[in-house]
């Protein structure tokens, strides 16, 4: 298996597409469905980047970013957040949080792998 990455993703579907776009892609996937399990993930998985909700619950997407940049040695993860909540203030609160690449949902596979593969391109 090639790079790994993280799917933090409440809705099962999503992860499901998720995980089944990225494995035929070729990278590892993990996936968790909250928050809180989350940073535990990180640092089992040691992902290459992280696909984001950003409404999760128990720990918003936006505030677990924000935490994983406060962490040195988390921070230099890119984090690609995904949500439904679209709008110029939205997307401003999740780059300005520390997220590295920014998609609405719904996903299409092709933007999807696109963003994936730029981030990890660095």
């Amino acid at each position: 298996m090639g790079r790994r990455i993280l799917v933090v993703e409440d809705d099962l579907l999503n992860r499901m597409f998720y995980s089944a776009v990225l494995e035929s892609g070729g990278y590892a996937v993990e996936t968790v469905a909250d928050g809180d399990l989350a940073i535990e993930a990180v640092r089992k998985f040691s992902p290459d980047l992280i696909v984001m909700d950003i409404q999760l619950p128990n720990v918003s997407g936006l505030d677990l970013i924000e935490i994983l940049q406060a962490d040195p040695e988390l921070k230099a993860i890119p984090i690609l957040a995904v949500t439904a909540f679209v709008g110029k203030g939205e997307e401003r609160r999740i780059r300005q949080a520390g997220a590295s690449g920014f998609l609405a949902k719904p996903v299409s596979i092709k933007p999807f792998l696109a963003a994936i593969e730029a981030l990890l391109a660095g």
